[in-house]
């Protein structure tokens, strides 16, 4: 199964890492991780928290650049666009099986 849509209405989202590009190490080296069309990725830590709760920081791929105004410094409150979970499992190069669900989005507005 693939690209789970997820709701998460009654949460608040706050940045807690700046928003980077995505990146990957191929061969030692690290490159700018893409979509099949040559559009770079990005990625943005947030912090996950309902009313009475303890949060969860979660780091979320965003398809598309949401541009400015994103801070960890201001503790930005923020939406996501489409987010969405895609579950996955691999083996390791230590032959252990490793899987979890990576979270994405098509993007992220600001919430004032």
């Amino acid at each position: 199964m693939r690209n789970i849509p997820v709701n998460l209405a009654g949460y608040r989202l706050t940045v807690s890492e700046n928003v980077e590009m995505k990146m990957r190490k191929e061969d030692g080296v690290e490159k700018v991780v893409t979509d099949d069309k040559g559009n770079t990725k990005f990625v943005v830590a947030l912090m996950v928290k309902a009313k009475g709760q303890k949060g969860e920081e979660i780091r979320v791929t965003l398809d598309t650049d949401p541009g400015e105004g994103f801070s960890e410094d201001d503790m930005t409150r923020v939406e996501l666009i489409d987010p969405r979970v895609t579950p996955y499992s691999f083996k390791n190069d230590k032959n252990e099986t490793v899987s979890g669900v990576a979270w994405g989005a098509a993007g992220m507005k600001a919430l004032f």
